[in-house]
């Protein structure tokens, strides 16, 4: 939106047909009372808005009083704050809504009569909704893109945002809608940044090579040295090697895009460089639509485990105070880990491993039936919490449905939970814990498990949420664990944990990093963008 000295200018539309339409509608609302509605205005009013139910109630509400069809300067205001919104979707990655202006406003230059206008006064509250909607809680349905994708948006409330505009300024009131989140403002900067790289052209020719260590010459080391210089990670060079610098600058590179920081340039490395300025921009629009569909209250206190960047950080008042590597579930259909959020609860000190009956059936089942002393170290229980004697039980009768029994592995070193489990009970039975396969987080990829959140340091983020309730945390967890016995310990305060997937994040200091999509689910939802209108800049004409 552009604010001019005289008013505000609506960008690509005709000034000339706006000024009509908005004349048109100031006269023949002119000498309507407030508290006198005319009938035709209310009944048209009340029919084009019954398919809304917030924007009925808001009217109902609000005796059926015109906030945008009126004659007064307000009005005015609001009709011009609207459109300029609508006329900018493409800022946020929505769709562009320019037909849908140029709509409303030859309904408001073709209406004369009192029904026209309640017409009128309707479509543009709708309006309003559906961008604020849009744009405060996303355009898609996590669900309905991937099932993996659990998500529950946050709700809005439409009729709210009728009340917002009518009683606020209206240009600040809809800047007041765009989230607020530091993470979302940066990835607008950023979206804004490729846009200006995609329309100069890109950052120059892929590096046509499979690796390139230091020391090697060549065209494809110019070529990676000028795309480094492109993307920000070189200063202006004319080095015709892999220098010093050039090492740098791929290990710069590489901590921006998740990869082994070794400085070589290998398949992996390369891959990411030469990954288009279009790829990370759909990146970047995907990462607003994810961040729209948070609710803006994270919590002052919060878990924030990014699958794709294998990490799992506390964050205080918008801090990380605390990170670790993680390993999320293996790259499968029945392994991925879900995207969703909930609250932790409590963690297990000495955990048993209670066998989630579809790794016992898939995995164990089959086993036993070969032999019944297989998986010995987890125990075989019936209703009552028994251990069954596997010699005297007959396997090989029980198939995954009629398989009578319940799994169990006691608290140990070897347990499969480590020694601590972090619970935020859920139905999709995921939780973070700790792990005695220590090695796996040394791998770049860390997509191991089977759908739970691994984490390298366990302990110590025992310690960092134990600390806020107890003066020596360090010391009150190694005496529960050092007694052997499975123990629940409640936290004094429920902490929002928040699993999200996103290939493309800001940092604190305003870098754009980027992952890889590892479950393959940002093309689902570029896709669904697609075909819900998003389209990049290049391909708008």
């Amino acid at each position: 939106m552009t604010r001019a000295s005289a008013g505000y200018v609506l960008p690509g539309l005709k000034a000339g047909l706006f000024a009509l339409a908005m004349s048109g509608l100031a006269g023949s609302m002119a000498g309507t009372a407030q508290a006198d509605i005319p009938a035709a205005f209310r009944q048209a009013v009340a029919e084009s808005a019954s398919a809304d139910d917030a924007v009925a109630r808001f009217y109902r509400e609000n005796g059926y009083q015109a906030i945008w069809t009126g004659a007064d300067e307000a009005s005015r205001q609001r009709r011009s704050a609207l459109l300029a919104a609508l006329n900018d979707t493409r800022a946020h990655g929505l769709p562009d809504r320019s037909a849908e202006v140029n709509g409303l406003l030859q309904q408001m230059q073709q209406a004369r009569t009192t029904r026209d206008f309640g017409l009128v006064e309707a479509a543009l509250s709708k309006a309003l909704v559906d961008y604020a909607t849009d744009l405060q809680t996303g355009l898609l349905v996590p669900s309905r893109i991937d099932d993996g994708m659990v998500r529950k948006k946050h709700t809005v409330d439409g009729a709210s945002f009728l009340a917002g505009i009518r009683d606020a300024q209206p240009f600040a009131y809809m800047r007041s809608l765009v989230p607020a989140s530091p993470q979302y403002r940066g990835l607008m900067r950023e979206k804004l940044r490729l846009e200006q790289v995609l329309a100069a052209g890109g950052w120059g020719p892929a590096v046509q090579a499979k690796t390139l260590e230091p020391g090697e010459q060549g065209p494809a080391v110019i070529a990676l040295r000028n795309r480094l210089m492109a993307m920000g990670y070189l200063p202006r060079s004319a080095a015709r090697s892999y220098d010093a610098a050039m090492v740098q600058a791929v290990q710069s590179f590489q901590a921006d895009h998740g990869l082994e920081t070794d400085g070589v340039a290998g398949a992996g490395t390369l891959a990411e460089v030469n990954k288009p300025v279009s790829d990370r921009l759909k990146s970047v629009i995907i990462a607003m639509e994810r961040e729209r569909w948070l609710t803006p209250d994270r919590g002052e206190r919060h878990i924030l485990v990014n699958q794709t960047d294998f990490t799992a950080k506390i964050v205080d008042n918008g801090d990380v105070t605390f990170e670790t590597r993680s390993v999320i579930g293996k790259n499968t259909h029945d392994r991925r880990s879900p995207e969703f959020s909930d609250e932790m609860e409590h963690m297990v000190i000495n955990p048993s491993w209670y066998v989630p009956r579809s790794i016992i059936t898939k995995e164990y089942l089959p086993k036993l039936r070969n032999n019944p002393n297989a998986v010995g170290h987890i125990q075989i229980t019936d209703r009552r919490g028994r251990v069954v004697n596997r010699n005297s039980a007959n396997f090989a009768q029980y198939t995954a449905r009629n398989f009578p029994y319940s799994m169990r592995q006691p608290p140990s070193r070897s347990n499969a939970l480590g020694l601590v489990k972090f619970m935020f009970p859920n139905k999709y039975n995921i939780y973070l814990h700790d792990t005695p396969q220590k090695s796996l987080f040394a791998r770049e990829v860390r997509a191991f498990s089977h759908g739970c959140i691994r984490l390298a340091q366990p302990f110590e983020f025992a310690y960092a949420l134990l600390a806020r309730q107890t003066e020596d945390p360090k010391a009150f967890f190694h005496r529960i664990l050092n007694s052997g016995q499975e123990t629940k310990v409640e936290l004094e305060q429920k902490v929002p944990v928040h699993i999200i997937y996103r290939t493309a994040v800001v940092s604190s200091k305003g870098r754009a990093e980027f992952r890889r999509d590892v479950y393959g689910r940002d093309a689902k939802i570029w896709a669904a963008l697609e075909r819900a209108g998003v389209v990049l800049p290049s391909v708008q004409g």
